[in-house]
């Protein structure tokens, strides 16, 4: 039986990857700084309170636990609120990060294990022309956060080729699905959709930019990419994880709308706090470097996505 570490293992990915790898026959154990709110997951993922700080804390519970694999989820994920806490985004992201691939250095184990840090296409930034992203695309981050991440993936890139850590990093595109947090966009059109259904909210939706075009998946489908990369990925190399199809915010809420039980009489409003510093008109990747090494292929639909976040606030909205 394979055994597994998530880090960050309250937080919404690492839900959906505990329960792919149970599946799967994985003994998982999910590591949190702060211990531990209620879940929604299965009772045998195991959740352990840990001081991302303290290298001798991470190399003990590798040398006696002996993970097969390590999925290294944690960190800030947002990055409208880098922009207000870019020093505590920089040390969630990469300073625990160097701790973290220290232990595994040290530890008995580090011949052996697998290791996936995840990055995001926020490294990418700035980019040239419109046409897909690919892992060869130059990185030109124009936010803390995706700079935290950019400083990830050179972080891997050394430990693999220095300390010989068999490290594989993916950079996915915006994710999406049911128990995402707010502050995120379809997570918050779901929730003010789904409070108009109930009659908790005047049929007003507050938004953004809402032509902005982004490459939206499915978080099970992402998480499913994760497996395959510790299947069949290369160590040291950069994979993207994304559906390759942009799609607008506007097309997002009106799909939304569309499938809800309000799908008439609301107003859409223009809120200026929702804005970000920089953005871009269009956002979106190439995966057939995953595809090809793996097999990987997005399988949830737009829509199948959007219903199942509609539903879940439906059940988290009393």
């Amino acid at each position: 039986m394979k055994k597994a570490i998530i880090t960050g293992g309250t937080g919404f990915v690492a839900g959906h990857l505990a329960n792919s790898l149970i599946n799967k026959g994985y003994t998982v154990i999910g590591t949190t700084r702060n211990c531990c709110p209620e879940l929604h997951f299965k009772e045998t993922f195991e959740i352990l309170k840990i001081n991302y700080d303290d290298v001798d804390a991470w190399k003990r519970l590798l040398d006696n636990f002996r993970p097969d694999e390590i999925y290294h989820l944690a960190g800030q994920s947002s990055v409208s609120e880098s922009w207000k806490a870019k020093v505590s985004t920089i040390n969630a992201n990469l300073v625990n990060t160097i701790n973290i691939l220290e232990a595994i250095r040290q530890s008995e184990v580090w011949e052996s294990v697998k290791i996936l840090t995840v990055g995001s296409s926020e490294e990418y930034g700035h980019i040239n022309d419109l046409n897909a992203i690919t892992e060869r695309t130059p990185l030109q981050p124009i936010s803390p956060y995706g700079i935290s991440k950019a400083s990830v993936s050179m972080l891997a890139r050394q430990y693999s080729k220095v300390y010989k850590l068999n490290i594989i990093h993916a950079r996915p595109f915006n994710h999406i699905g049911p128990g995402q947090s707010l502050g995120f966009i379809t997570s918050d059109f779901a929730k003010q959709i789904i409070s108009i259904e109930k009659g908790l909210q005047a049929p007003i939706i507050n938004v953004g930019n809402l032509e902005a075009q982004r490459d939206f998946t499915d978080v099970r489908d992402i998480v499913e990419a994760y497996v395959r990369l510790m299947e069949g990925g290369i160590p040291g190399e950069v994979y993207n994880v994304c559906s390759g199809q942009p799609k607008s915010a506007q097309s997002i809420l009106d799909s939304l709308i569309e499938v809800s039980c309000v799908s008439n009489g609301i107003e859409i409003l223009r809120d200026e706090t929702k804005l970000r510093p920089s953005d871009y008109p269009c956002y979106f990747g190439d995966y057939s470097k995953l595809k090809q090494e793996t097999g990987w292929e997005p399988r949830i639909t737009l829509t199948e996505s959007l219903k199942d976040i509609l539903d879940y606030w439906r059940t988290h909205i009393k």
